[in-house]
């Protein structure tokens, strides 16, 4: 707890961690619905539009949290060198 409290370790990646699961969650959920969404029934378009947003949101929430996580590391290591 002292760790926390004295910003001794990092909360923030273990919450980026989280979102990135809901993320995906969100794109897959998002995907399927664009897929069973169209009027006509299910169609090829809706069926690769679906798909095209379940693919794009995977990689797309993947980067974004690999761009924030890359900055806890920079810092992390940052720290390891002040300290020597």
């Amino acid at each position: 707890m002292k760790n926390i409290l004295h910003f001794d370790n990092m909360l923030t990646p273990k919450i980026i961690t989280f979102i990135y699961w809901v993320l995906l969650l969100v794109a897959v959920i998002g995907g399927f619905g664009s897929m069973f969404s169209s009027f006509n029934g299910l169609s090829f378009t809706s069926i690769i539009t679906g798909i095209i947003y379940i693919i794009a949101g995977v990689i797309g929430a993947r980067i974004w949290c690999e761009l924030l996580i890359v900055l806890f590391k920079m810092n992390e290591a940052l720290q390891v060198l002040k300290e020597k």
